[in-house]
């Protein structure tokens, strides 16, 4: 583990899992909402395994770098925890010069993944988005639901519910410990969503700007209730097909819920995964199977 110095001061600390050289690429993951980067270190393992050294940054109001309470980003919080992703990929580029990079980004990490692109163009040589969607749609069909509470709106189409968090995963052991885990289980706080909320409306919408030569990988289960029954993920997919992107593959789960690097079916999802890692960072790779 290291630090990094974000641009208002504040310190992010960053996860690595580096395998014995030789080293074939690098993978930075962002992880999602109430969450931490340590909840990754399986996904890791297996890229590890393939040759491939990953990094992860808690985020700011997140695990090791929460600096107030849980889920306060701080003042101007968003763009700064976008610039901090950003910061990061620099460093792991200076680690492993002449290496590919990949950014696998989940959840809340993949709407400031769409940001990034959008920011930060030719960092990365690859983004896959994990249990994304257009994040405008989604909040604006909660504010017309009325719903006051995100974790009884995500989890209404798994009622009865054993828990809180069913919608997170099948998998009750995952889900069981991510209640347990004290650093997991919160939201953003009203000022840092409403950063988020600005974000949505007013940069995520459009991304036509977004590179449109670099491979995207967008992965979603069909039961994940931030898509409607894959009516957001599906507009998301399409607005980057009309913005131009060529090498773009979608990847559906059936029966899957949100966490997908957590499912009963994590094991077929990570090998889908390194397989479309594998191809976008080979020298030779080939044309993309999937439109």
């Amino acid at each position: 583990m290291f630090t990094l110095t974000g641009r208002d001061g504040l310190t992010i600390h960053v996860h690595a899992w580096v395998p014995e050289d030789p080293v074939r690429g690098v993978v930075q993951i962002s992880h999602g909402m109430g969450e931490h980067a340590a909840r990754y270190a399986p996904l890791a393992a297996a890229l590890n395994a393939r040759g491939y050294a990953v990094y992860a940054d808690d985020h700011r109001g997140h695990g090791l770098s929460t600096h107030a309470v849980p889920g306060d980003l701080g003042d101007n919080g968003w763009n700064l925890l976008v610039d901090d992703m950003a910061a990061l990929s620099r460093e792991v580029g200076s680690r492993h010069p002449d290496l590919p990079l990949v950014l696998v980004a989940h959840s809340l990490g993949s709407f400031a993944a769409q940001q990034y692109l959008l920011d930060h163009p030719g960092l990365a040589d690859g983004v896959a988005l994990c249990g994304t969607t257009a994040v405008d749609l989604l909040l604006s069909r909660m504010v017309e639901s009325g719903a006051a509470d995100s974790t009884a709106y995500f989890n209404a189409a798994f009622e009865p519910v054993r828990t809180e968090a069913d919608w997170l995963s099948r998998d009750e052991s995952q889900v069981d410990a991510y209640i347990a885990d004290p650093l997991c289980g919160f939201g953003l706080t009203d000022a840092s969503m409403g950063l988020l909320l600005t974000a949505a409306f007013e940069r995520l919408g459009d991304p036509s700007k977004a590179p449109d030569d670099l491979p995207l990988y967008v992965l979603v289960g069909d039961r994940d209730p931030l898509n409607q029954g894959l009516e957001f993920s599906d507009a998301l997919v399409d607005r980057y097909r009309r913005a131009g992107v060529a090498d773009l593959t979608y990847r559906v789960y059936e029966g899957a819920r949100h966490e997908l690097f957590n499912e009963t079916n994590r094991e077929e999802v990570f090998a889908e995964l390194i397989a479309w890692i594998d191809r976008i960072t080979a020298d030779d790779a080939p044309e993309p199977t999937t439109p």
